[in-house]
């Protein structure tokens, strides 16, 4: 049976991933974590940083006695996911990303981090902010959307470069919704060219968040990428 890891998005959590792993069971041994301050798991004092939770999922590997892993990985989880097959290269198979962000400069940074402020989401959008509330704690989900910023500012001066993608070797489905106003379908079709064994997919009437893929679409995709 293969193993599979399902890494979650920034603000996510595994619990995202219950349906998804239900309908996996068959041909997976299906494998999901949390992201240290994410899903009510308390934070490490490092960082948030790639890195850094790159390192954590190699902890976990090195814990669970798991030497290499094929990863679906979603959004966040995706760039931790390709960041794995560029500096650790032996420890990751197969690689399928959705609605990963690929490019990453001081001009993005600064657009993303505008969705970050606690305060303005509570202000406008309240279910948002409960649904934080819910997934990761009444008093986390303030720090969170702080310490994801400073991951972000991070990202602006470390990240994947054009080098760092030619030089995965790993098979890589990249993939975006048709209406995902955050990831592009230029800076994935890039990244598409620049990693070899890659192919690039976009699945219309699909937005950003994971919830606006259907289950089974999501499902039966992993399936036959990995299978």
């Amino acid at each position: 049976m293969k193993e599979l890891l399902l890494l979650h998005g920034a603000l996510g959590s595994k619990e995202q991933f219950a349906d998804l792993q239900q309908g996996l069971a068959g041909p997976f041994k299906v494998h999901t974590l949390n992201f240290s301050g994410h899903g009510r798991r308390p934070s490490h004092h490092h960082a948030f940083t790639i890195q850094n939770f790159a390192h954590e999922v190699l902890d976990w590997m090195n814990e669970n006695y798991i030497k290499t892993i094929d990863i679906f990985g979603y959004s966040m989880g995706g760039y931790v996911a390709l960041w794995l097959a560029r500096f650790y290269p032996e420890r990751v198979g197969k690689i399928f990303t959705l609605g990963t962000k690929l490019k990453w400069n001081a001009e993005e940074v600064e657009k993303e981090i505008k969705m970050l402020n606690p305060e303005v989401t509570q202000q406008k959008v309240p279910a948002f902010a409960q649904l934080l509330v819910d997934r990761h704690g009444e008093h986390e989900w303030k720090s969170l959307m702080s310490k994801t910023a400073l991951l972000l500012k991070d990202l602006a001066h470390t990240h994947l470069t054009d080098q760092d993608f030619i030089k995965i070797q790993q098979q890589v489905l990249l993939s975006r919704g048709g209406e995902d106003n955050v990831v592009t379908f230029e800076e994935t079709d890039y990244a598409h060219h620049l990693i070899k064994n890659s192919e690039f997919k976009v699945y219309e009437n699909v937005g950003h968040p994971i919830e606006s893929m259907p289950v089974e679409l999501l499902s039966n995709e992993i399936g036959r990428f990995f299978v």
